[in-house]
């Protein structure tokens, strides 16, 4: 099952955890990435961040990148939460959980969700820092990260564990 949200209120991991465990008895694996947010950016304290999207088209984004993941693995389960709104440092932006029935899809569909996530769905961040804000511009590295799943095959036999 999967189920993608856009929401300002806080993240409940455990609770997004226990569901997809919960949800089918042949999971074999469940991979979590949290991703914080951080009290530096470009070598500037960062004291909050505004997230902003456009509802509708964020959420369709988020639903294609699920639907590419469970082209290229077997997964039993897809969750992907992400934080908009202001933030803080160490609060929780992006929670993606995944389920398989193996260690090795539900690490790889992990990674490759957060690498599109990142260049694919629709954010805008805002830092305050002590200079004033700005907008954050996207990373050459998570551009970079993107492209190495380009040359994936849909199912990779030597991935499962």
């Amino acid at each position: 099952m999967n189920r993608i949200q856009v929401q300002k209120e806080p993240i409940e991991i455990s609770v997004i955890q226990d569901e997809l465990r919960a949800e089918n008895p042949a999971v074999g694996a469940l991979v979590t990435f949290v991703g914080l947010m951080r009290d530096m950016n470009e070598g500037d304290c960062v004291a909050t961040m505004t997230l902003e999207h456009y509802p509708g088209m964020t959420e369709k984004a988020l639903e294609d990148i699920v639907r590419e993941a469970r082209r290229r693995w077997d997964l039993l389960g897809v969750r992907v939460v992400h934080r908009v709104g202001e933030l803080r440092p160490l609060d929780p932006i992006v929670v993606v959980a995944v389920t398989s029935t193996h260690r090795g899809e539900a690490f790889r569909a992990c990674e490759f969700l957060i690498d599109y996530l990142k260049t694919r769905a629709p954010f805008w961040k805002k830092e305050r820092t002590p200079d004033g804000e700005r907008w954050v511009d996207s990373r050459h590295s998570d551009t970079e990260a993107e492209k190495r799943w380009s040359a994936d095959s849909p199912k990779d036999d030597d991935i499962r564990g």
